[in-house]
């Protein structure tokens, strides 16, 4: 038994499927995407957006694929890049076809717009021929019309029928290789309509709140709706929607699996919000350590904190701790006060720690 049970989160165990070289479902990691939002058909910026993904830990990467000439230039995307690549399909089922023809690891289709069975029926054999999986991407915004005629409005039983329509057609083509979202921009309604269809089969969840809004917008209504899920064991890819940079999705997506103790990639830096007890400065010092970290992948905890009130504490629980004092900063190493840094840049010398500690670790662990 757990010292600790009030942290434990009991995954549902779910199927497990492949997207390419990456497990989703059952007991894998909790996966992180995001999507591109360069023109497909520019191949060069899209290709370098997909590599800008892969350096912040992105573990697959969706690319829209509206038309003809987008399909084709997947095929030259895919050749250089190494994370799997998901097609977006909207409207015409034939692009789904083409996207697996060009490589794509995996299909997302959606029920709302993709066409009635036989076309489904197409898309399968597709997915079947060229080793591709799928996502059933339910979408509030883009339900079949019966649903919303019988309904009255999109709601969580809506979107769970629209899935599980999708999910027997898959079944009856003897296909299992998917996986099931059920988005909405409001959160209540996806949080209602995840539980729903978590309940409803045992396939993979893929979590996303669609059209979150703005980088803080959007980042509070993932966290809220995502990480509710989470803690309820619920989800087994996740995709944080910002009207911002993708790279901004990716640092999103792992923060919120990090503060859940889910996945950890890199620097967890726990840091006071300031006061005057402060000896520093601590929120123009921490804004630069959050970037002056970024490459360091291994996870640790850092603790940053201006004054005595709090810092040896959290100091105490970090693999590295800085705290303000009025005779210089205290360093802890592994929980235990290790030496005064009176002189010298303190960035500098946090990163340097970082980086003689993410050492250390790779050494342990090889």
């Amino acid at each position: 038994m757990s010292i600790r049970p009030w942290r434990e989160i009991q995954r549902k165990k779910t199927n497990k499927i492949k997207v390419g070289n990456v497990e989703v479902g059952g007991d894998a990691p909790i996966s992180v995407q995001s999507m591109t939002n360069t023109p497909t058909t520019d191949v060069e910026k899209t290709v370098k957006q997909v590599k800008d993904l892969e350096e912040v830990g992105a573990d697959m990467v969706r690319i829209s694929c509206p038309d003809e000439d987008s399909t084709l230039a997947l095929k030259k995307i895919i050749k250089d890049v190494s994370v799997p690549i998901i097609a977006d399909i909207h409207f015409h089922y034939k692009r789904a076809i083409e996207a697996a023809q060009s490589g794509a690891a995996c299909l997302r289709i959606n029920p709302g717009n993709i066409g009635n069975e036989k076309k489904v029926q197409e898309v399968i054999k597709a997915a079947k021929d060229y080793n591709c999986s799928m996502r059933i991407g339910v979408n509030a915004g883009s339900l079949e019309r019966d649903l919303l005629e019988k309904y009255g409005e999109p709601c969580p039983d809506a979107m769970v029928e629209s899935a599980l329509r999708h999910v027997k057609i898959l079944e009856d083509n003897d296909f299992y290789n998917f996986k099931i979202s059920c988005k909405a921009s409001d959160v209540f309604l996806a949080v209602a309509a995840y539980y729903g269809i978590s309940e409803a089969c045992d396939y993979p969840i893929h979590l996303g709140i669609t059209e979150a809004g703005g980088k803080v917008s959007g980042t509070i209504k993932s966290s809220i709706g995502l990480g509710s899920l989470l803690w309820a064991g619920i989800g087994d890819t996740i995709r944080v929607s910002l009207s911002a940079e993708p790279v901004e999705e990716i640092k999103v997506g792992f923060n919120i699996l990090k503060s859940l103790s889910l996945r950890h990639r890199g620097v967890n830096v726990i840091s006071c919000p300031s006061c005057a007890r402060q000896e520093f400065n601590v929120i123009q010092n921490v804004e630069e350590l959050e970037k002056r970290l970024e490459h360091i992948t291994t996870p640790m905890t850092l603790s940053v904190i201006g004054c005595v009130v709090n810092g040896p504490g959290e100091a105490r629980e970090t693999d590295i701790g800085l705290t303000g004092g009025k005779s210089g900063h205290q360093i802890y190493l592994n929980g235990e006060k290790h030496h005064v840094l009176r002189d010298g840049n303190m960035i500098d010398h946090l990163v340097e720690l970082c980086e003689k500690k993410q050492k250390e670790l790779l050494k342990k662990n090889s």
